[in-house]
């Protein structure tokens, strides 16, 4: 159906209680997107040894790295660069040598955006539950700079930017006009 409507991607998040994404599912979709080669996987999740086993056996064109606890209700913060450093580095060059693309769930933070490169990451992933907060608030306005900003400052240090959470159908419209070159967004929950 997502395909059929348009998706030029197809998004899951397995986490470890598969609560909403089995490993089934995963291996489920990659075998059906055999038959859709333009249409993009990307897994994504915190990189535990489960999950990156799964996300090497799978071989989604993107992996996006997300720092949730696995108790978490839902994801609610990007990376510490400064503190994962070494530890992203490393899983990064492992997913880059597979073939997959990395993108790291980061929130709107110059210095830490700037940090990314160090960790050879591809893309960055702007958390933007903060947005759609503000948005609700009829805040947008306030807090859209800041985004704008982080973008600018991504694709600076040679990094495509993403975006995803709580964006919906009635908030993106607004973000996409003041975040430049937005490479894909993340909607699906919102609509399901």
């Amino acid at each position: 159906k997502c395909i059929d409507a348009g998706a030029h991607g197809i998004t899951v998040h397995p986490r470890p209680d598969e609560r909403h994404t089995k490993r089934s599912d995963v291996r489920e979709l990659t075998a059906f997107l055999g038959d859709y080669p333009d249409i993009e996987f990307n897994i994504e999740g915190n990189p535990t040894p489960d999950f990156l086993k799964l996300v090497s056996e799978a071989k989604p064109a993107q992996c996006t790295l997300v720092p949730d606890d696995p108790h978490q209700v839902t994801s609610d913060h990007g990376w510490d660069i400064r503190q994962y450093r070494a530890r992203l580095k490393s899983i990064i060059t492992e997913l880059r040598s597979q073939g997959v693309r990395v993108s790291l769930f980061m929130e709107t933070d110059l210095g830490q955006i700037e940090l990314v490169k160090q960790v050879e990451a591809d893309r960055i992933e702007l958390y933007t539950g903060p947005y759609a907060q503000a948005f609700l608030d009829t805040k947008a306005e306030l807090i859209l700079p800041e985004f704008a900003a982080a973008a600018r400052k991504a694709q600076e240090v040679g990094l495509g930017v993403n975006a995803g959470h709580d964006l919906n159908l009635g908030n993106l419209r607004l973000f996409l006009e003041a975040v430049p070159k937005v490479l894909e967004v993340s909607i699906g929950h919102a609509i399901v």
